[in-house]
């Protein structure tokens, strides 16, 4: 997000203007304003989903306060459908309701570990810093060249970097590289094509 949207937004305005000041200007305002939106959509997503792992853990304390047996017979179940036996499926709920019912139940049914629910502010920070990171490629790549090659020079450095997050995400997520990289450069290079494009049209004399 860091790459594309401040790439897509200084090589509209140098499209528009060769003034570096103007250039630099919009590209720092263009950062800190998508970093504090990333920020702040992290914040409120992860807060939400937060809450709703809240309620239901709570849910399924008042569960096990009132319905011992039932969600005794309902931990049984799942461990059937995953493939136990009805006698190896009881012998397993029974064991881990004896130990921690509350830990069985929500890792069974809900897959929630209560003592590692994601903090809202730490992945609030995390996006920013992320969108920082990325931002300040296309930034620099089109303050520091000559203004002759500052075009095709932050063109250059925003695929490369485009290239590599490709490279380096596909294989954390185990997909192919090709295919990934290929879809992320793509779509960069579109968003730079068009934002500079828009940038010629609207072009401003003498700023």
């Amino acid at each position: 997000d860091g790459i594309v949207s401040i790439a897509g937004l200084v090589l509209g305005v140098a499209g528009a203007t060769s003034s570096p000041e103007v250039i630099i200007t919009a590209g720092i305002a263009g950062i800190v304003a998508g970093a504090i939106s990333m920020a702040a959509g992290e914040y409120v997503s992860v807060s939400s989903s937060r809450d709703t792992e809240h309620a239901l853990l709570q849910k399924e304390r008042d569960e096990l306060k009132n319905f011992p047996d039932a969600e005794l017979l309902e931990l049984i179940i799942i461990y059937e459908k995953k493939g136990l036996s009805r006698q190896t499926a009881t012998k397993v709920a029974k064991e881990l309701t004896e130990k921690d019912a509350f830990a069985a139940h929500v890792d069974a049914e809900l897959g929630i570990d209560p003592n590692n629910l994601t903090n809202p502010w730490h992945a609030a920070i995390a996006s920013a810093c992320a969108f920082l990171a990325g931002a300040m490629i296309p930034l620099v790549a089109i303050i520091l060249p000559p203004e002759n090659i500052r075009i095709p020079v932050a063109f250059g450095s925003v695929i490369l970097a485009l290239g590599a997050t490709g490279v380096i995400s596909a294989k954390v997520g185990g997909a192919s590289p090709m295919r990934a990289t290929i879809r992320v450069v793509l779509g960069g290079a579109l968003a730079m094509i068009v934002t500079y494009t828009i940038g010629r049209i609207f072009h401003v004399p003498g700023v």
